[in-house]
């Protein structure tokens, strides 16, 4: 399961070369969709983290449990983020990326981005990737 999620993430991160990024403003409503996601991970809340999640990613996980056990292995830095911060919100063929800058608590810093799409319910995570950070000289 964990590598078809990561081909599928791969696949939208090369997809998503290939086609020039626009610069948006930035949306309060999908800013709040990430960060109250983030929050309900730091209070160890998997049920209420996974109501944030696109239909697609909570047919592919099933349930809460599945979703949390995923993101604790997979994405540790957003389940125990020490600090993030919002960066650019772009879209990428039609598609709404926000990138996140995050802190984890050893001080690693990792930007991810989350793919937003609007549902009746509003604004919802439909997958995340880490991105690659610049490499800093000493």
């Amino acid at each position: 399961m964990r590598r078809f999620v990561f081909g599928i993430m791969l696949w939208i991160g090369w997809s998503g070369l290939l086609f020039a990024a626009d610069v948006l403003p930035a949306e309060p409503a999908i800013e709040g969709t990430i960060q109250d996601q983030i929050e309900a991970f730091q209070a160890d809340d998997f049920a209420e983290a996974f109501t944030f999640a696109s239909p697609n990613i909570q047919m592919l996980f099933r349930d809460a449990d599945n979703f949390g056990t995923m993101v604790k292995n997979g994405y540790p830095m957003v389940w125990r983020p020490d600090e993030f911060r919002f960066l650019e919100l772009r879209e990428v063929a039609g598609n709404l990326w926000q990138k996140v800058l995050v802190r984890d608590a050893a001080g690693t810093v990792h930007i991810l981005d989350y793919q937003m799409i609007q549902t009746t319910e509003g604004w919802r995570i439909n997958g995340v990737q880490l991105l690659r950070t610049p490499d800093v000289g000493a």
